[in-house]
């Protein structure tokens, strides 16, 4: 699981220069403060598809991982990402989930048949939360199969 944590760490890494990066913008009044649309979607690339990026690598050949990155292009859609998760010599379907920030900035993973479940938030700078939803997600897969 090393190669997980030196990616979660990457990511703190990168989200900590980006956060640094906005602050010097604004602060010279270069740039104006960035939608919700632009953070959500920073948030998502840099926790959530970097954590199952990592989770793929780790569980490679027992779990495959099928991770969806690209926008919605509906208007007034939430930013989200959708990845699937199943036991690689299972028939069993692969479950679909749906990774979405909300206008609070809450984020919340579901999926069919599933109660949707706390994800942590984009105000929040640890994605230790979300690493351990995956965990928690990657071995129901393996109990299912």
């Amino acid at each position: 699981m090393s190669k997980f944590k030196d990616a979660l760490e990457r990511g703190k890494q990168a989200r900590r220069e980006q956060k640094q990066e906005a602050s010097e913008a604004v602060a010279d009044g270069d740039a104006a403060p960035a939608d919700f649309n632009v953070l959500a979607r920073t948030w998502l690339n840099n926790v959530v598809v970097a954590s199952l990026e990592s989770a793929k690598a780790d569980v490679a050949g027992e779990v495959t991982i099928d991770i969806d990155t690209a926008p919605l292009r509906i208007q007034g859609a939430v930013p989200s990402v959708q990845f699937q998760i199943y036991w690689a010599g299972s028939s069993r379907p692969p479950r679909t989930f749906t990774v979405a920030v909300q206008v609070d900035g809450g984020v919340s993973v579901s999926a069919p048949g599933m109660v949707a479940k706390d994800a942590g938030g984009i105000a929040n700078s640890s994605n230790e939360h979300f690493t351990n939803l995956v965990a928690d997600l990657i071995e129901d897969a393996a109990k299912n199969s």
